[in-house]
């Protein structure tokens, strides 16, 4: 047995390894064989297709970008009848990303997924609720708890929701999911920032602000994991800028479970495998039987 095999929610995985949403998009495939993968998560998907935001809607910044490509997608009609079951014949635990306007969205997506061979669904809660005027669900107490309360009740599969670090008490958040019937955390999501054009004085995305990604964010990422660590009971996927394996690692120590590897991709497509053959290097060298030895092991200075 792998000394990166490990079982989360009930699901067995060859590793802790997972190409980010958003990110990886529905490709890479062109790059490494997918069954070295932990799992494979789908580019967030909406009830209905979306064409996204106008451009431009990526911007670089030091060490980091910022997008607004706002969930371009094909819906999830399309993804349960032609992205699921092509990644499946590639033999990696699917983990679908969905994303909604209302509850309801959620819940119907949900409820066609039920059905699909997909492994778990990863909720995306920074996404605006427009019955709560506009404010991401993900930064509301209220919101939270009643969505994940209201998919929990309908779904078949465990669900994992990826909180935003747009709020003061990432804490907080976390165990409301948890309390709420969350069977896993991801975190963090993108950290909401802005580029000018100083010839233009307009800013550079389309849409005037966009999440930032890549190394840039990897220190509050890690605070943040870490910090959920210490207040709640389930697993955590870690997420924000780990670029190579010795970042795994401090993301694992911090707490997570598994990793999501998201911008490092754009820079070096093969940056998940790498990290993958890093973090087997690593535990042999230092004499670990299993990944899941790692997960919180830091010690905080008391």
């Amino acid at each position: 047995m792998s000394r990166l095999n490990l079982s989360m929610c009930n699901i067995k995985f060859n590793n802790p390894i997972i190409p980010a949403s958003g990110t990886f998009g529905f490709g890479l495939m062109d790059f490494f064989p997918f069954d070295k993968l932990g799992a494979v998560i789908t580019k967030g998907t909406t009830k209905n297709p979306k064409l996204g935001n106008p451009a431009p809607r990526v911007a670089e910044t030091p060490k980091g970008m910022l997008n607004s490509v706002g969930l371009q997608n094909d819906g999830i009609d399309h993804l349960i009848e032609n992205i699921i079951p092509y990644y499946k014949t590639l033999n990696p635990n699917v983990i679908a990303n969905i994303a909604g306007e209302t509850i309801e969205d959620f819940i119907q997506i949900v409820e066609k997924l039920n059905h699909s061979e997909v492994s778990m669904i990863e909720l995306n809660i920074s996404c605006p609720n427009v019955t709560q005027g506009g404010m991401a669900f993900g930064t509301s107490k209220s919101s939270i708890k009643t969505l994940v309360s209201s998919v929990k009740k309908v779904s078949k599969k465990p669900i994992i929701v990826k909180l935003s670090p747009n709020v003061t008490n990432i804490s907080e958040m976390a165990k409301i999911a948890e309390d709420s019937g969350a069977d896993c955390i991801s975190l963090i999501n993108t950290i909401l920032s802005m580029r000018i054009d100083i010839r233009t004085k307009k800013p550079i995305l389309r849409t005037n602000y966009g999440g930032l990604s890549g190394e840039a964010v990897f220190p509050i990422a890690l605070r943040m994991v870490n910090q959920v660590y210490n207040a709640v009971k389930i697993p955590i996927i870690g997420i924000g800028g780990i670029s190579n394996w010795k970042m795994a690692v401090e993301m694992i120590m911090a707490g997570a479970s598994m990793l999501q590897i998201g911008s490092a991709t754009f820079n070096q497509p093969t940056t998940p495998i790498d990290i993958i053959d890093g973090l087997e290097k690593y535990l042999s060298e230092n004499n670990i039987d299993n990944i899941t030895d790692l997960t919180g092991s830091v010690v905080l200075w008391s």
